[in-house]
């Protein structure tokens, strides 16, 4: 039962999010404030994670493949669907869960502490449209986000590929072009929205609705960041077979 009501009260806070705007000019503050923190401060990981892994790949395919039967293109095959269909979206997903989802949960989870947001409610302010939609709003910059670690998990595997004498830097261009399909991007990105989504208000909600004090919000910090995790490997394996099976 108290699965079913953490489920009821997600949902109605998700629509309670969109009731009774706050007036733009303090909601475009919010929201590029949200930005700066949520998208533009998680490039360097990102960005790091993203070449180093996409390098391990590639070195793990190319020791995979030990046949001369085999073509040495396919590393670049391999290193190119692992990195969009997989690694980009989903990886990076569960990494910004205990980024993202943290700062949020923490962030909120002070304000209800402190009381900030009860003194919103007081002055009539909707305190779930003025500290969740601008996330919301950020969080759908997601997929640029996903887009770079595309690129850089590719780019990291042809670094390791060609320095590390696995495969020839013609091979692997060859094997980032065989056989692509459009429509494999598109389904990246259609999981990253629906992670964004989820990132956005799994976080939020158990800040919102945490109760206590200063070791309650790093208890409720530890838990957004494991259901959202599950939230989202489960949706990852949904969407998967929903638009790949």
């Amino acid at each position: 039962m108290t699965y079913l009501k953490n489920i009821g009260a997600y949902f109605l806070m998700t629509a309670e999010m969109f009731r009774k705007p706050t007036k733009w000019s303090v909601m475009k503050q919010l929201i590029l404030k949200d930005i700066d923190d949520l998208i533009i401060g998680s490039l360097g990981i990102v960005s790091f994670i993203a070449f180093f892994v996409g390098g391990v790949v590639t070195i793990q395919t190319a020791l995979n493949i030990d046949s001369p039967l085999i073509p040495k293109y396919l590393v670049g095959f391999a290193t190119r669907q692992s990195v969009i269909l997989e690694f980009a979206p989903t990886f990076i997903s569960i990494i910004m869960a205990g980024k993202v989802g943290s700062f949020i949960t923490s962030s909120i989870g002070t304000m209800r502490v402190t009381e900030q947001i009860d003194a919103l409610e007081v002055m009539g302010i909707n305190s779930l449209n003025y500290l969740v939609f601008p996330k919301f709003i950020a969080l759908l910059l997601y997929p640029f986000v996903i887009s770079i670690a595309m690129f850089l998990g590719i780019l990291g595997g042809m670094a390791a590929c060609v320095y590390g004498g696995y495969s020839t830097l013609a091979d692997y261009v060859t094997g980032i072009q065989t056989d692509f399909e459009t429509f494999h991007i598109i389904y990246a990105f259609i999981k990253t929205f629906v992670f964004a989504i989820i990132l956005a208000t799994i976080p939020s909600y158990y800040g919102y609705y945490m109760k206590g004090g200063a070791l309650e919000v790093g208890k409720a910090s530890t838990t957004s960041f494991v259901w959202t995790s599950v939230v989202i490997i489960l949706l990852n394996y949904l969407l998967t077979d929903m638009m790949l099976g």
